[in-house]
């Protein structure tokens, strides 16, 4: 009785050896279809031996975050109406280390004002903050470190912290360690406030939107050198994976545009197109200029 060999691809090169007592050649069929004959009847077709080629398999993981150890999103209060008419107390119960943060969390409790329960709520620490401190949420709330009012009720020149670009998302702006945001005027007319970011720019927002008053703890972080590659391999280690970055004249043509050739050098413009296809949009992405910075840098401090 004939027997039944799988022919999976007629494009790779069969381990000829592995095949004992097979002698005669039997006609070639389709890849994927069966051969059918007895084992003095089948012979295996003669191809070329096979061309190994990259696989892209899936999307990767390169822009997946590491969340695993994190504490938990990091945000104000939902707002209320107890934050809109008057204020809500909570306490500070504990300050964390949120792995792959530069600044401190702060866990804060409150209850709520609807059942009986409290309510948890990761916040920023602000320089300052000591476990037990009570923190007071809301319009009628005190100038005090630590408390969560609306930009209304802050006064000019007033250092603030994780501000909320609208009404309710509970928090946007100068978020990291040690920056924070300076109130510089108020619009009544149009209900608005000009901040100034740690960036240096000016931002309008309306003057409803809440922030914490003073600096963001865990300033100066970035003033210590990390001096060794162990230490820079475990700060993003929790962070995502985006360490040791390899440039791309160091890298093989298949790897990169601008990889290959006898010499470490691209080749070919480094400026490219916004609207280039993903793989090539490498380099100076959509760039109005090139070229060194000459003069005095203007920031946002200076235009106004």
């Amino acid at each position: 009785m004939g027997k039944y060999i799988q022919v999976r691809s007629l494009t790779c090169s069969w381990p000829w050896r592995a095949v004992v007592g097979l002698s005669n050649v039997f006609q070639e069929s389709r890849p994927g279809r069966c051969l059918k004959g007895t084992d003095d009847e089948v012979n295996m077709p003669s191809v070329a031996p096979c061309r190994h080629r990259a696989q892209r398999k899936g999307k990767g993981g390169i822009f997946k975050s590491h969340v695993r150890t994190r504490k938990g999103a990091v945000k104000l209060r939902p707002l209320d109406y107890a934050e809109k008419q008057g204020y809500i107390r909570g306490v500070v119960k504990e300050i964390l280390h949120d792995p792959g943060r530069g600044a401190p969390v702060a866990k804060v409790q409150f209850l709520n004002a609807y059942r009986f329960k409290r309510d948890t709520e990761l916040m920023l620490a602000t320089e300052g903050m000591y476990t037990g401190q009570f923190i007071y949420c809301g319009k009628k709330a005190s100038l005090t470190v630590g408390n969560v009012l609306p930009l209304s009720a802050v006064p000019e020149g007033t250092i603030v912290c994780n501000i909320e670009a609208k009404v309710g998302d509970r928090g946007a702006f100068a978020r990291g360690s040690g920056a924070f945001a300076v109130v510089v005027s108020h619009d009544e007319d149009k209900g608005s406030t000009r901040l100034r970011l740690p960036s240096g720019g000016k931002k309008t927002v309306p003057s409803g939107v809440r922030a914490q008053i003073g600096v963001v703890a865990g300033g100066g972080r970035t003033d210590k050198p990390l001096l060794k590659a162990g230490r820079a391999y475990h700060k993003y280690a929790v962070k995502r994976n985006c360490w040791p970055k390899i440039r791309g004249v160091a890298k093989n043509p298949v790897e990169h545009p601008f990889g290959g050739g006898n010499h470490q050098h691209i080749g070919k413009p480094s400026t490219v197109g916004k609207e280039r296809p993903s793989g090539r949009k490498v380099g100076l992405i959509g760039a109005r200029r090139t070229g060194r910075l000459r003069g005095v840098k203007k920031t946002g401090q200076d235009k106004d």
